[in-house]
C-alpha cells in the first residue's frame, strides 16, 4: 500500500510539472493557479517574474465559509475576477494544475469569465 501511495504522488507531481512548464505569469498577464482539496477549492493570481501572489481567494475565507461545490466554485471564480479587475488585470494564464478542466474547475473558470477575465 505504501508503494502505491508513493507512485501516485510522483505521477501527480509529474502531471502538474508537465502542465506548469508551459505556463508563465507576468505582471500584465498573471497566472491563475487553481488548488483543490477534498473539502475546499482556492485560486491565486501569481506574477512568476517577481514570485509574488497578487490576489487569492478560496472557500476557506470568512465571507464564503463553505464546502467545495460547483456553486461555491463559481462564486470563488467571480470573486477572483473582481479582485483582478480591482488590480486592472483583464487577461490571465489559466493554470489548472494536475486537475482536468471539468466539473468544478470549469465552473470556477466560467465564474471568472463572467466578471470579464480573459484566458
Amino acid at each position: 500500500m505504501h508503494l502505491n501511495l508513493k507512485k501516485r504522488t510522483t505521477i501527480r507531481k509529474k502531471r502538474a510539472f508537465r502542465i506548469r512548464k508551459k505556463l508563465r505569469g507576468t505582471a500584465e498577464r498573471p497566472r491563475l493557479s487553481v488548488s483543490k482539496t477534498i473539502n475546499h477549492i482556492g485560486v491565486q493570481l501569481i506574477d512568476d517574474e517577481k514570485g509574488m501572489t497578487l490576489a487569492s481567494y478560496s472557500t476557506l475565507t470568512k465571507e464564503l465559509k463553505g464546502k467545495k461545490s460547483k456553486e461555491n466554485a463559481r462564486l470563488v471564480g467571480e470573486k477572483i475576477g473582481e479582485l483582478a479587475k480591482g488590480k486592472n488585470i483583464d487577461r490571465v494564464v489559466f493554470d489548472r494544475g494536475r486537475f482536468k478542466y471539468h466539473g468544478i474547475i470549469a465552473e470556477l473558470a466560467n465564474g471568472a469569465r463572467e466578471k470579464g477575465i480573459k484566458f
